[in-house]
């Protein structure tokens, strides 16, 4: 193991290149190692060949790791680097470029270069490392330090990028990028502290796992593609982004995985497409977003989208973008408002019907519409929030009527959710109650009416049915007959073909009781706490054909007044509503 000394310029940790010995322990120098030195003082870009990355190697362009590393390291006396550190273009670099545990004072450009070997930045502290456009077999750096940023535009890593507890000043830069590593994560930056990562047009071929990290600004991802068709594409389990998660027409196959994630500004996924068929496609289970999710235009989840316990700041989305029946968790998802989406009950309530509970092992969920109705409240849509409850309703006590095991208990369920459906909407709408109090109102004036007509009523006193005035009414002038009361035979009191009810009102025992109206009538039987003295005084006559039909609806009108009066009470009060 190479020994610690104080460097030139007195940095400590500075390591020795090649095992203490100095650049003659280097010679014979390469021809390319020879142009390094030769410009070490201007600081310029040394291009090396045409400055392209080598296609194949290129003994012109040869660098070795270890004349690399001896200059990283800051050289010897007359040989120096630049302040702006090492800046090579095209070359091609043999062996493996070890700084483990070193420290760099000055800026790394290797750009367009091609490494033969995996370079190790294990536990290094640099100030910013540039791999622009190089090719690389993978890249070691584990808990990195860079008080600058990492930058891999347009480079071509054929294995993992390993950044698992590195910390950056700046930024992570992998814009234009092909990282591929399919039996793996890409980049694997798990404890990642950074100020931004931009990897937008990237292509992964293997997952990206930012698990834990925490991002100062933004995570972009814009246009990117990553590919892990069997597990977790995107791994971002507990993240911290200062700002917002771009993934703007990104292209993922595999699971999005934010678990526990919590975003100061935006989940951007406008036009981004999400595919894991049969499984979770874009899970943000207790997820935290503070601005807005998007899941517009051409966005696309094929998957599940599972939004179980998320808090949203506002939702911005479209119907076409939607997961399938089946494909959507909500329970517990909390958001403020719908911006730029379906804003209706019917359209909402088709997007709540894309969640199957039964398929999860549950009966219902009540949260989703209950969030639903109040952010429909809040927006001052009062017609869609009544909509939404009574839906929910019905989809409860299905529910409740699912769990009951016997039988007959679950017929009587069943007829109860049906009246409270049909006359208060499951106490959501007492109001309703009314409208059948006024429906039975005009059917009684109806049946009483057609009663009445047809002289169907009698007085509503034992006394007066005994009496003369009314007995005798039922026998025509032209008969008589026998009174034992008055052991004598009486001449009758009805014109002929007139009925006895018509008769009575004729008489003059008869002018105290109130007239008839088949109005007052059918609302006093209806009513029960009025008292208009109609049913007081007057009585459906069973004895003749439409007295008996007019006397059962009697009953039944009776019966339905207490039983809506009863209701509405009920429904005004929130007694019949589901707890």
């Amino acid at each position: 193991m190479n020994a610690r000394r104080i460097a030139p310029g007195g940095l400590e940790g500075l390591l020795p290149p090649t095992g203490g010995v100095g650049l003659d322990g280097l010679r014979p120098l390469l021809p390319a190692e020879d142009v390094v030195l030769s410009r070490l003082a201007s600081g310029g870009l040394d291009r090396l060949g045409d400055g392209v990355r080598p296609g194949a190697d290129d003994p012109e362009r040869a660098i070795r790791a270890s004349f690399l590393r001896f200059l990283l390291l800051g050289g010897e006396e007359g040989y120096r680097p630049h302040e702006k550190g090492i800046r090579i273009s095209g070359a091609w670099i043999q062996g493996a470029l070890d700084l483990e545990g070193c420290q760099v004072t000055r800026d790394i450009r290797l750009k367009d270069c091609r490494f033969d070997a995996v370079p190790v930045f294990r536990s290094a502290v640099i100030d910013r490392l540039f791999l622009d456009g190089s090719s690389l077999p993978g890249l070691q750096a584990e808990r990195l330090e860079v008080r600058g940023g990492l930058y891999l535009r347009g480079s071509h890593v054929n294995g993992e990028v390993l950044l698992t507890d590195s910390r950056l000043g700046g930024n992570l830069v992998c814009d234009g990028a092909v990282i591929q590593s399919p039996d793996g994560f890409g980049l694997n930056a798990e404890g990642l502290e950074v100020r931004n990562i931009f990897c937008r047009d990237t292509d992964f071929r293997g997952g990206v796992n930012l698990r834990g990290a925490r991002i100062e600004a933004s995570l972009d991802c814009a246009g990117s593609t990553v590919f892990r068709p069997e597990g977790v594409a995107i791994a971002a389990d507990g993240i911290q982004v200062g700002s917002s998660i771009l993934l703007r027409s990104a292209t993922v196959t595999g699971e999005v995985r934010l678990t526990g994630a919590r975003i100061a500004g935006d989940l951007d996924c406008t036009s981004t497409v999400i595919t894991h068929v049969g499984h979770d496609a874009l899970q943000l289970s207790r997820v935290v977003v503070e601005g807005a999710f998007f899941l517009r235009k051409e966005a696309g989840i094929d998957g599940t989208l599972v939004m179980t316990g998320a808090s949203l700041g506002t939702l911005h989305d479209e119907e076409r973008c939607w997961p399938r029946k089946g494909q959507l968790l909500l329970n517990r998802c909390r958001y403020g408002a719908f911006i730029d989406g379906p804003v209706d009950a019917e359209a909402r309530l088709e997007w709540l019907s894309r969640q199957v509970p039964d398929g999860r092992g549950e009966e219902f969920w009540p949260q989703p519409y209950e969030q639903l109705a109040s952010v429909f409240r809040e927006m001052g849509h009062d017609e869609d929030v009544t909509t939404v409850l009574i839906q929910k309703e019905r989809l409860q006590r299905r529910a409740r009527r699912q769990r009951a095991r016997r039988p007959l208990w679950r017929a009587m369920l069943a007829v109860k959710d049906g009246i409270l459906a049909i006359t208060v909407a499951y106490g959501r709408q007492p109001l309703l109650a009314l409208v059948w109090l006024a429906f039975f109102w005009g059917l009684g004036v109806v049946v009483f009416g057609y009663a009445e007509r047809q002289g169907a009523f009698k007085p509503n006193s034992a006394v007066v049915l005994r009496s003369p005035e009314w007995t005798m009414c039922g026998v025509e002038r032209s008969e008589q007959r026998f009174l034992a009361s008055a052991q004598t035979a009486v001449d009758g009191r009805a014109e002929g073909g007139q009925s006895q009810f018509a008769c009575f009102q004729q008489q003059w025992e008869a002018s105290s009781y109130p007239e008839i109206n088949p109005w007052m009538y059918s609302l006093d039987v209806l009513l029960p706490v009025l008292e208009m003295d109609q049913k007081t005084f007057w009585r459906p006559d069973p004895s003749k054909p439409s007295g008996e039909l007019a006397l059962r609806y009697y009953y039944f009108q009776s019966i339905v007044g207490w039983v809506l009066s009863l209701l509405a009470v009920a429904g005004f009060s929130g007694i019949v509503r589901s707890r």
